[in-house]
């Protein structure tokens, strides 16, 4: 991963997005019931221009298949220790793995999410990501490179709600708040995916379009594609 330094910003919404105008298609999340916004950002038309690039599906999975998950992911995890000190310094916080083989139900769940992510026959990285913040954990402001990964980034949040940020990378003043409830899913894709940092937000600082948003500890599990 390639990690952009930034000066440390106070965000004031200018423009929030509903559901509909993410596409989410359930509506029973924690924010989503009330048709609350699952993005903020920094103008109406950095929101309407990237909208068809970035989505968030709330109540993607239920606690059935997240639980599954989990009991699939854990013994794994639990033999690692969280580390503070990322290879370019990108993630404090966190223990990783990957995953090629899945149990009936969790690979029923990955393909969904390859579905509504991938375009069909896409040539998908074939190991599943999988990140796990600790509760003091986030990711600070990066762009993954394109060496190792595609024009599609789709994660699953296990766990915690959370905020990701997302900063155009030649113009800080331009950004977007995803609200990312817990067992959501996020899809980013083309422009989001190259010419904005994204990160999640440390607990301390986690506030969407000025709501505190507590952060737990995260397991992310992260479907990509090959490079083009």
């Amino acid at each position: 991963m390639r990690l952009l330094t930034l000066l440390k910003r106070i965000h004031k919404p200018v423009y929030t997005c509903s559901q509909p105008c993410l596409s989410s298609h359930a509506s029973s999340g924690p924010l989503a019931s009330g048709g609350q916004a699952l993005i903020s950002g920094s103008s109406r038309e950095l929101v309407q221009s990237i909208v068809s690039q970035v989505e968030v599906r709330t109540a993607f999975i239920s606690e059935e298949e997240e639980a599954a998950l989990l009991r699939e992911l854990e013994p794994g995890l639990k033999k690692k220790r969280y580390e503070y000190d990322h290879w370019d310094d990108a993630i404090h916080g966190y223990r990783e793995t990957e995953r090629v083989r899945w149990t009936a139900m969790c690979e029923e769940v990955l393909n969904r999410v390859r579905s509504v992510a991938f375009p069909e026959g896409s040539p998908l990285l074939g190991p599943v990501h999988v990140l796990d913040l600790d509760e003091k954990g986030y990711i600070k402001p990066h762009i993954d490179s394109i060496k190792f990964c595609g024009n599609t980034i789709a994660g699953l949040s296990l766990l915690s709600d959370s905020v990701m940020r997302l900063v155009k990378e030649d113009a800080n003043n331009e950004w977007l708040d995803l609200m990312l409830p817990r067992r959501s899913l996020y899809i980013m894709r083309d422009q989001v995916r190259y010419n904005f940092t994204h990160e999640i937000l440390k607990d301390e600082d986690s506030v969407f379009n000025g709501q505190r948003v507590p952060r737990h500890r995260r397991i992310s599990v992260i479907c990509r594609n090959l490079p083009g």
